[in-house]
């Protein structure tokens, strides 16, 4: 079928560019600029054939809900061509116009985010036309022709996402590490930045990251250093404290008076032969709690039992309620791997506290392993307090290196409302592994990290949440260079969405890690169950590292 319904113009080059071309280099590009004077003639697509199917895009960039504040999703083409054409348009603002000989195409950033502010829940729609056939010169019957396939299309949300996403970034191995670092990017455009890497203290190890309400102004960041000590940063309003000791999986109380962390003795075994030879089990595991006022640490009974593993502490935003993950410890022996290894299996529990009066109240179980079959990990909830979004997989405590971890969801208002925890799986999910995530400060979209695409390299994927706790198609973190993953050899872990960037600098942090200075805190964390606000007794101390 031939299309005549509206031109299209492809703009190969600009007028201005020769200009300024020859401005710049004088006589010697004098026949370049004249070159591209000749080539600003504008190309117009009068007929071209309907293709009734979508082209093919890597990244997949469509039928999905997009955040009116995303850098541009830049893209490649993967049908076979000559040239291509891009037109980018909604129901207002001027179209985007794109011309390549290679199919990548690249979306300039202005156009783009003036079309999506302007069309804030509307739908954006993307025709591409491809040019195929013989080369020039060549007989009326071998002409090259446009195809335009059917149309693509998203929504734009009308929320935005929060504009500053926190990782960090580690090669995959598994028992040692060079680089690793904990990096910010602007999701308005392409921009990263360092708040700290390992080089700045002898490659030692950094990892969860923990921030207060989506805000950077309190921060933890756990260092574990041969050289410097094991260590939590806490950065606030600007400065930076070492608490002299190391942090586990962390969350604030929203009042920011106290952070929760958990104590790990993890251990990383390997399997013979798997798709994902890694696995780890925690030996012992409790939740403990530091005062900020004071300096000191506590914990309570239900958060250190030593007949449980305790872990992935986490606060609804009221202040209510703390979630964690609890399995019993059904072996004896603590040194060795045991043989039902693939046994043990996570609760999701929580318990009400009174910060002021400092009172716990009972134990709840949100969903049994028994009941559920899975072991579950990772909860947090939505900033509005309505969604618990947690992890399940078939054993153990770390979904990362866990094929059958997904991503479910609990609706907490429904649950407030018939005494019953209802849960459903994710649409989003693949067979690869969906780990660590976060919430935006609006509820509205979530941070996850996937090795869908290869199975060994987590990438970041963005996900938009409606209010009926279903989830949209997930897009990739957005790169410049749409191959960039295909050569990428870094893996992306713990995203945390927050609503302005980390201002402190590397530098700053990395004297703190390095100095002498820091706030002493007593771990004496042994096997025996504690008093509530009180810590245990000294006796063989936990230890506070992480393999």
């Amino acid at each position: 079928m031939t299309g005549l319904q509206e031109p299209d113009k492809v703009k190969k080059h600009n007028t201005k560019r020769a200009k300024y071309v020859y401005g710049l280099t004088g006589c010697a590009f004098l026949a370049l600029a004249l070159l591209y004077a000749i080539r600003s003639n504008e190309q117009v697509i009068m007929q071209y054939n309907d293709i009734d199917s979508p082209a093919e895009i890597r990244p997949e960039y469509y039928d999905t809900i997009i955040p009116p504040n995303i850098a541009p999703l830049n893209f490649v083409i993967q049908q076979e061509g000559s040239e291509y054409f891009v037109r980018i348009y909604s129901e207002t603002g001027k179209p985007i116009k794109i011309f390549s000989r290679t199919g990548k195409i690249t979306i300039p950033e202005q156009p783009w985010h003036n079309l999506l502010d302007l069309n804030r829940g509307r739908q954006l729609s993307m025709d591409i036309f491809v040019k195929s056939g013989s080369a020039a010169g060549a007989s009326d019957t071998g002409k090259k022709q446009w195809s335009r396939f059917k149309t693509i299309t998203n929504t734009i949300a009308k929320e935005d996402i929060d504009a500053f996403l926190v990782y960090r970034k580690i090669r995959p191995g598994h028992r040692t590490w060079r680089e690793m670092g904990i990096y910010q990017r602007d999701l308005n455009n392409f921009h990263e930045s360092l708040i700290l890497d390992n080089g700045y203290f002898k490659h030692g190890c950094l990892n969860c990251h923990t921030f207060l309400q989506n805000k950077p102004d309190k921060m933890l960041i756990g260092i574990r250093s041969t050289d410097y000590g094991s260590a939590a940063l806490l950065i606030e309003d600007g400065e930076v404290k070492k608490i002299g000791t190391k942090f586990g999986y962390s969350s604030w109380h929203p009042s920011g008076r106290q952070a929760f962390f958990s104590v790990n003795d993890v251990k990383l075994f390997l399997h013979s032969a798997a798709n994902e030879v890694r696995d780890v089990i925690d030996f012992d595991s409790l939740v403990a709690y530091y005062l900020t006022d004071s300096g000191t640490v506590k914990t309570t009974s239900d958060l250190a039992n030593s007949n449980c593993l305790e872990t992935y502490p986490t606060w609804s935003p009221d202040g209510r309620y703390l979630y964690f993950c609890s399995a019993p410890i059904t072996w004896t022996d603590r040194t060795i791997v045991p043989e039902e290894y693939d046994q043990i299996k996570y609760d999701l529990v929580r318990t009400d506290y009174d910060i002021d009066g400092g009172e716990w109240g009972p134990l709840e179980t949100v969903l049994s392993a028994e009941d559920t079959g899975l072991s579950a990990l990772l909860p947090r909830v939505s900033p509005d307090g309505r969604w618990l979004l947690f992890c399940m997989c078939n054993y153990g405590c770390f979904p990362v290196y866990q094929t059958s971890s997904d991503l479910y969801i609990i609706d907490l208002e429904d649950a407030e409302k018939t005494g019953r925890f209802e849960y459903h799986r994710l649409d989003i999910n693949s067979d690869k592994s969906e780990s660590w995530h976060s919430f935006s400060s609006n509820s509205r979209w979530i941070a996850f990290s996937s090795k869908r695409d290869y199975g060994v390299f987590t990438r970041i994927y963005l996900a938009y949440l409606n209010e009926d706790g279903t989830a949209s198609k997930p897009i990739p973190l957005p790169q410049q260079d749409p191959t960039f993953y295909d050569s990428c050899l870094w893996t992306y872990s713990v995203p945390e969405l927050i609503i302005r960037p980390v201002r402190i600098t590397r530098e700053k942090l990395g004297k703190v890690v390095r100095s002498l200075e820091k706030i002493p805190v007593e771990m004496p964390v042994t096997m025996a169950t504690p008093k509530v606000g009180t810590l245990p007794s000294a006796g063989v101390t936990w230890r506070s590292e992480r393999e």
